[in-house]
């Protein structure tokens, strides 16, 4: 069985469409690596312009992997470029019962 991940990552002042490029590049990277099923990720943003996304490792050993991939390392580089990891909870979102995002196309 694979294990899921919600990651939330919140843009740095200016860098929202670098963190969306580096979003739209994650998914191809951890799949070419073959750290991730093939399920669908999903991708949404929250009111204060937080990017969260959804997706499927293969294992917990392939997410052990990716912290020594050159590939994966490189990438993750971007996203401390362009943002900071939040925790879910952290987002307003997350106190409602249900948390609702927007959807966003990548």
């Amino acid at each position: 069985m694979g294990v899921y991940a919600i990651a939330a990552y919140r843009p740095h002042a200016g860098k929202a469409t670098m963190l969306l490029e580096c979003v739209r590049d994650h998914m191809p990277v951890l799949r070419e690596q073959g750290l991730i099923t093939d399920r669908p990720a999903h991708v949404m943003r929250a009111k204060d312009g937080t990017i969260v996304e959804v997706f499927e490792w293969q294992s917990g050993d392939a997410i052990e992997r990716a912290h020594s991939n050159a590939a994966v390392r490189a990438l993750w580089e971007r996203f401390g470029q362009a943002s900071d990891y939040v925790p879910i909870g952290t987002l307003p979102e997350c106190s409602d019962m249900f948390a609702n995002f927007e959807a966003v196309d990548v």
